[in-house]
């Protein structure tokens, strides 16, 4: 006689019918300690989350029991900030690791709708002279809204035959442009790109380099390194100074640029899926900048909530290719080459 064959949810077999939703894992019977050491944030922020993101991981299910917004959500954390798909991880929480990934897909969802709402450059002229003074106040150059650069994640192979995502290392990744403020406030983040495309040919085809040629923010720039062409917008450092005001200049573009260093080296510390040490992120490169994505949308709704973006530890510098390789970048537009001597007289002579 022929046997039935059923296809049986994980969860199911674990917990059984019941109720709609279900309260595996409750917050209020685990320390700050606990929360921090396995989900990256404290107890006060993880509720915030379960607010902002709670009706949209609530959505209609054809599962018997769903999942609660607030296990989805430690569920992703959990997976951002350790990397892995762990089965201590899931069994924490009271979920099978393909839940784990359907609640890290959800939650990733619905942070990369809020991005605009966190990650923007500020809309009002006060806000922008304030971004200005502090930069200033920094490291004495004038002018500056935001520091760019870009960094690599490393993802899964899309297929054997796409070579578009394999950078010069031989890796597969995403290259990811960003612009943070002197906090490491992110302004702008573009995860999308092929990790062969150069950091140069990123920010030339973005559209944070549309909006500043179409003036949308006149009378202000960016600073970048060596890896990017100088611009009207955009101010790199020289490559081999002369004079004491040249090396002067340089020295404030370090230390300004250093900004974004620490906070791609806080993004990768706090959000472990990114620095590779737990291996590629094991996703099309649609869901992988989705997920890049997300982190940062989180990374900013930290600062939002006071933590502080230099309070986590650090693992070690983002590895950028040789300075060598930059030496063809020295720009050969002469109106942005006349802006960088005149702002080397006037403030570091």
């Amino acid at each position: 006689m022929a046997i039935p064959i059923t296809v049986l949810d994980c969860d199911l077999l674990l917990y059984g019918r019941g109720h709609r939703t279900l309260d595996r894992f409750k917050l209020d019977d685990v320390t700050d300690e606990y929360l921090m050491s396995m989900y990256g944030f404290p107890r006060q922020f993880i509720y915030y989350l379960v607010e902002l993101l709670g009706a949209s991981l609530s959505r209609p299910t054809q599962r018997s029991r769903a999942i609660s917004p607030e296990t989805q959500i430690l569920a992703a954390l959990g997976f951002y900030t350790s990397g892995s798909f762990q089965t201590r991880m899931g069994d924490a929480i009271g979920i099978s690791q393909a839940s784990m990934s359907r609640c890290v897909a959800n939650v990733t969802e619905a942070l990369v709708e809020r991005a605009s709402q966190f990650i923007h450059f500020p809309g009002d002229e006060a806000s922008v002279q304030a971004l200005k003074d502090e930069f200033y106040g920094l490291a004495g150059i004038p002018g500056v809204i935001g520091v760019v650069d870009c960094m690599h994640v490393a993802i899964k192979a899309p297929n054997a035959e796409d070579l578009s995502y394999v950078n010069r290392k031989g890796l597969h990744s995403l290259n990811c442009l960003m612009v943070c403020d002197i906090r490491g406030a992110l302004m702008t983040v573009e995860t999308s790109w092929p990790g062969s495309l150069q950091d140069c040919v990123v920010l030339q085809q973005s559209s944070l380099s549309s909006q500043f040629e179409a003036g949308m923010h006149k009378e202000s720039w960016l600073l970048g390194d060596s890896s990017f062409f100088l611009r009207t917008w955009l101010m790199t450092p020289l490559h081999i100074p002369e004079t004491p005001a040249e090396y002067r200049y340089n020295m404030a573009h370090s230390a300004t640029h250093s900004v974004i260093e620490k906070t791609f080296r806080t993004l990768c510390s706090r959000f472990r899926c990114l620095d590779g040490s737990k291996g590629a992120l094991q996703y099309s490169p649609e869901k992988s900048s989705h997920i890049i994505l997300a982190c940062c949308v989180l990374h900013n709704i930290s600062l939002e909530h006071g933590m502080d973006v230099w309070s986590s530890p650090v693992t070690g510098p983002v590895e950028q290719p040789p300075e060598e390789e930059y030496e063809h970048m020295e720009s050969l537009d002469l109106e942005a080459d006349r802006i960088r001597q005149e702002l080397m007289l006037t403030h570091f002579s």
